[in-house]
């Protein structure tokens, strides 16, 4: 074996990974060999640390200077000026093996979009954004083909468009607080925009003595318990129809007075009555404080 060229060409290589130069002189075939075997294994180490994925995870958690982020871009091949969406995809129980495969498939490889595993049960999708796309579109196609292929629940929140990769780590707290907030106040929902968090935002903000004040100020000293799953059904789909009560009658199939009953329920357990606009608004803010304040409370080190 020619252990000089081997050499040269591994000299050759290092550099071209690490923008590293050496001048190694062996004596002997045996100093050549060893020589070779130990640029072959720092050559693979730094692969290893500073591949695509390992760059993009480090700057999603800010841990590359912004200053060295355009030349690591470029000695790994990444275009570092290009309109780009995050994409923030969780499941509830964990990665079943088929998901990457059908990210991957939804997301042919090419130098613009990448898939970066982040925990057991989380991916981050980052992909060109061209103008015709609709970034919507693309959540909601990801959560139905995954549903569906993969049988398996999942929430997909997205970042805004930002055109360099300066702005990864910014569209990465954007799309965890927008899961995060999400999760905790539009259950029902499986696609959360970062912008469109409405007022899930503001009170996740909020110190907890405030939500309790609050609820205190609403309710006085005993705070209901949870309404039960009947009259939730009810208040919800009351509020989806804007305080209509023929039309939530006619979607939840029940007749009208049925539905006026449930909503004499509700006032006596909380005092509001929905019919009222002020009182639907207060005890819709206060649900979500409560629901705030419980899952909080449940998962403390979130």
């Amino acid at each position: 074996m020619d252990y000089i060229s081997e050499l040269n060409k591994s000299l050759n290589e290092l550099n071209r990974v690490t923008g590293l130069s050496f001048q190694i002189q062996p004596q002997t075939d045996e100093e050549a060999k060893y020589a070779l075997e130990q640029l072959k294994l720092l050559s693979s180490a730094y692969k290893e640390k500073y591949n695509k994925i390992h760059f993009l995870q480090s700057l999603m958690t800010d841990s590359i200077p912004s200053y060295y982020i355009y030349e690591r871009a470029s000695r790994l091949h990444i275009e570092p000026e290009e309109s780009r969406v995050l994409y923030l995809l969780e499941t509830k129980h964990g990665m079943i093996e088929t998901i990457p495969e059908v990210i991957k498939h939804l997301f042919p490889p090419q130098p613009q979009s990448y898939l970066i595993p982040l925990t057991d049960n989380t991916y981050a999708i980052l992909c060109a954004k061209r103008k015709v796309d609709d970034v919507h579109k693309t959540a909601q196609m990801l959560v139905d083909t995954l549903n569906a292929e993969s049988l398996v629940h999942v929430r997909v929140a997205y970042s805004k468009v930002m055109d360099s990769l300066i702005g990864l780590s910014e569209a990465f707290r954007e799309t965890s607080l927008a899961l995060k907030v999400g999760k905790i106040f539009y259950s029902e929902q499986t696609i959360f925009p970062y912008n469109k968090l409405g007022i899930g935002r503001l009170i996740y903000r909020l110190p907890y003595t405030l939500c309790e004040n609050f609820l205190q100020e609403v309710f006085g000293s005993t705070i209901p318990e949870v309404l039960d799953e009947e009259l939730l059904v009810s208040v919800n789909k009351f509020f989806q129809n804007n305080l209509n009560i023929a039309e939530t009658s006619r979607q939840l199939h029940m007749h009208r007075n049925t539905l006026i009953y449930r909503l004499d329920q509700v006032q006596k357990l909380t005092g509001l009555d929905l019919r009222k606009f002020e009182d639907a608004m207060t005890l819709k803010i206060a649900f979500m404080v409560m629901n705030y304040l419980n899952t909080e409370r449940k998962i403390p080190n979130e």
